[in-house]
């Protein structure tokens, strides 16, 4: 199995490298009719509205991951949080972070 502290530890970086390269389409979308037509002011709205999201979507995974690396810590790591079970390494190899194993998920 790979090491999960390094896998979290790139996925951390690789959220830190996407967060900057978003921060452009998250700016402030200038209303100047003048400049930019209707349609245009919509389009810039909306693309406004998903990378918000998708910032949103990446401090989440950012919470999970620094779970999964405090479970490291603590050694529980690998283990179900809501049962106790070990959850399958191919589960964690997909997912590192994942915090519980695949009955928990389906709420079995």
């Amino acid at each position: 199995m790979t090491d999960p502290r390094a896998a979290l530890s790139a996925r951390l970086d690789a959220l830190d490298a996407e967060d900057a390269a978003g921060l452009d389409g998250q700016k402030t979308v200038t209303l100047d009719q003048q400049a930019v037509g209707r349609l245009s002011r919509m389009d810039a709205l909306q693309n406004q509205a998903m990378a918000q999201a998708q910032a949103r979507r990446r401090q989440a995974e950012r919470q999970r991951i620094r779970a999964a690396l405090q479970r490291l810590e603590d050694g529980e790591y690998g283990y179900c949080t809501d049962c106790g079970e070990e959850i399958a390494p191919a589960r964690l190899v997909s997912d590192p972070a994942t915090p519980r194993c695949l009955d928990c998920t389906r709420g079995g």
